[in-house]
């Protein structure tokens, strides 16, 4: 007898169903475009050295990195997903660091150029960014698309507890990230927000906390939920190889997801469920299977489990 993943539906409200109902079954892929952007606890604004579990390749010196304009990354992307995955419409998503961590003026003339390259095929703009790296104008800016494209603006929020955003060196406490969704309250696009789960000194009950929090934000439609990896070339990864500690394992963490997805409320689109690294920077934990495996598995471990998202939440959305 079959089951609902084997007719596409999983345990939980997952992106790729979200698109396609919107799109009518077009095939929708987003385009990373690296703007050359740093970061404020990289350049010495807040701090140096980043994030401990970042690779250092991440934030070489601009002299040092050898990027290809705009067009070209739009341009290349856009042909390799048509030729790869049979892609239709795209989203042109500003990923790698800080995507909004420059003058309001700058920004506007990146963002133009980028969705201006496919303008018939282009549904989308997505901006990675940290939560003290938006005001007012930013946000204006990001609003000023949202006529012509469907806007979600992704920010890492990673940890709801300030000790473990200074243990980390994030350079951002949690109460920066609720003052900025405060600003996005009333703002013309989505939210997305990023979380990691695993580190060492946060109980399993602390990550299942995580949801609570997410949950009270209305504004936030998406999520984007990771385990926490060690990759070379990091400060925590120089950490781990002196001194390793505990990291989920495939089963553990499905076994964490199926508990904390029935407290997420049910209307929030899942993006991504677990991280990946590039296999020759990744440490640990190394699950031994392909990327498009690991999603399998996660989904049919959570089908098996019976988990349904939301099923034990009980607020109002």
């Amino acid at each position: 007898m079959g089951t609902l993943l084997d007719s596409g539906v999983k345990p939980y409200n997952h992106y790729g169903a979200y698109l396609k109902e919107k799109y009518q079954g077009k095939r929708v892929f987003k385009v990373i475009v690296d703007g050359n952007f740093t970061c404020p606890n990289r350049d010495g604004s807040k701090g140096y050295g980043g994030c401990t579990y970042c690779n250092v390749d991440s934030f070489t010196p601009d002299t040092a990195r050898k990027i290809p304009s705009i067009r070209e990354q739009v341009e290349q992307g856009v042909a390799r997903a048509k030729r790869s995955y049979g892609a239709e419409k795209f989203i042109i998503y500003f990923q790698p660091n800080t995507n909004t961590y420059a003058p309001t003026h700058l920004l506007k003339m990146m963002y133009d150029e980028a969705v201006s390259i496919y303008p018939e095929d282009t549904i989308g703009l997505s901006v990675g960014t940290r939560p003290d790296c938006l005001d007012f104008e930013k946000i204006a800016l990001l609003e000023s698309y949202s006529d012509r494209f469907d806007v979600d603006l992704e920010m890492g929020m990673e940890s709801i507890y300030n000790e473990t955003l200074t243990r980390i060196n994030r350079g951002c406490s949690h109460d920066e990230f609720i003052d900025t969704m405060g600003l996005l309250a009333g703002a013309a696009f989505d939210v997305c927000v990023h979380t990691i789960f695993g580190f060492p000194w946060e109980t399993e009950e602390m990550m299942l906390r995580y949801a609570d929090e997410i949950n009270r934000h209305s504004k936030i439609k998406f999520v984007k939920l990771h385990h926490l990896h060690i990759v070379e070339g990091s400060i925590m990864g120089a950490r781990y190889k002196r001194e390793p500690f505990p990291l989920f394992s495939l089963e553990s963490y499905t076994d964490f997801l199926a508990k904390f997805l029935p407290l997420l409320r049910p209307d929030i689109i899942v993006q991504r469920i677990f991280g990946i690294a590039d296999r020759e920077l990744l440490i640990a934990p190394n699950w031994g299977f392909p990327k498009s495996n690991i999603q399998t598995r996660i989904d049919k471990g959570l089908e098996d489990r019976g988990v349904r998202q939301g099923a034990l939440y009980t607020g109002t959305f």
